[in-house]
């Protein structure tokens, strides 16, 4: 049995599950990578500790600092867990419109956490610009700023991409993800075009967010909204800049949620919208690609991150969502 070297060794080498309801719909063979199986219980944690080490590196972190980040949750959970085994301290800031649960997590982890209200990245009142004043503002303090903070996707280039290909022994069609920060989905790309320039890349996007239409028509432009969290970009991130994507799709909350149900009652699995919009994306590849075509996906983080709303009838009702057959009245 191996032992892990300290506890940052348990981030990463997630396992990789094949999906037989995806699998069957599509005709191909769809693949998932569990990044809910890390500390923080997200694809989050890569990042976290690929800032953080990268920071250490360049000398920019100093005994009993403070990393500070303006994130959707899951990054600022990440950072949180990974400051803690490293003796540093957390200040996150993120929007009011996230899950509870998140705010819950983050608190119980012993960051600071700083509420703001939801605003356009063209606002200087965006959870992201205020994360980065605060860290100007605090001594001993760094910004980890992973949306243009290249160590994210490095994350993703040297671990991510290379357990995939190893794991699916490099008998792999495609992949696809969503974009958030970019870079999963860049890092991946990256990562397993330099063992194979034919592995189809492709962009999932959710409604409301701009890169389908930049990646299909060379226009930053969004359409319609979605609940989806910590996903959906409205511009090209640094490290998003020169990710390898071959092709896009766009999927609704609804798509989205008819796997997140499916797996669940199904497969056993507990997942979060983002993972549903993956999956769908997934399904929508292998079909583009043609029968038993092998696609791999990330499921991001975990369902129980959403217990409040996605996993809650009331919630769902108003957000015009259908409501799953178990979260009905008997």
């Amino acid at each position: 049995m191996l032992t892990a070297s300290n506890t940052l060794a348990l981030i990463g080498n997630t396992p990789l599950v094949r999906l037989k309801g995806p699998s069957d719909e599509s005709g191909g063979e769809i693949f998932a990578k569990c990044e809910f199986a890390n500390p923080g219980a997200s694809v989050k944690d890569r990042a976290a500790l690929s800032i953080v080490e990268d920071a250490e590196e360049q000398g920019l972190l100093k005994t009993g600092g403070t990393i500070v980040e303006g994130t959707a949750g899951n990054t600022g959970i990440g950072l949180a867990l990974v400051a803690n085994a490293k003796g540093y301290k957390t200040i996150i800031v993120m929007p009011e419109t996230q899950s509870r649960e998140k705010m819950d997590t983050l608190r119980a982890l012993g960051a600071s956490l700083v509420l703001v209200p939801a605003a356009p990245y063209s606002n200087p009142c965006h959870f992201v610009h205020q994360s980065r004043r605060i860290a100007e503002e605090t001594p001993n303090a760094i910004w980890a700023n992973q949306f243009d903070n290249v160590a994210n996707r490095r994350a993703h280039v040297t671990g991510t991409a290379e357990e995939i290909w190893a794991q699916m022994e490099g008998r792999i069609d495609g992949f696809t993800c969503a974009a958030g920060t970019g870079g999963t989905i860049a890092g991946v790309g990256l990562g397993l075009k330099s063992h194979d320039d034919k592995v189809t890349i492709a962009l999932t996007d959710p409604h409301g967010a701009a890169l389908y239409n930049y990646y299909a028509h060379g226009e930053l432009k969004s359409e319609g909204s979605s609940v989806a969290e910590g996903i959906g970009q409205g511009r090209i991130t640094a490290n998003l800049e020169g990710a390898p994507i071959d092709t896009q799709f766009r999927v609704s909350d609804t798509e989205g949620m008819y796997w997140v149900e499916k797996l669940l009652c199904e497969e056993g699995l507990c997942l979060g919208l983002s993972s549903g919009i993956n999956v769908a994306g997934a399904v929508l590849l292998a079909k583009q690609l043609g029968p038993g075509a092998r696609v791999a996906t990330i499921l991001c983080d975990t369902g129980f991150r959403y217990l409040s709303t996605l996993y809650n009838a009331d919630w769902l009702a108003a957000k015009g969502l259908p409501v799953p057959a178990q979260l009905r009245p008997a």
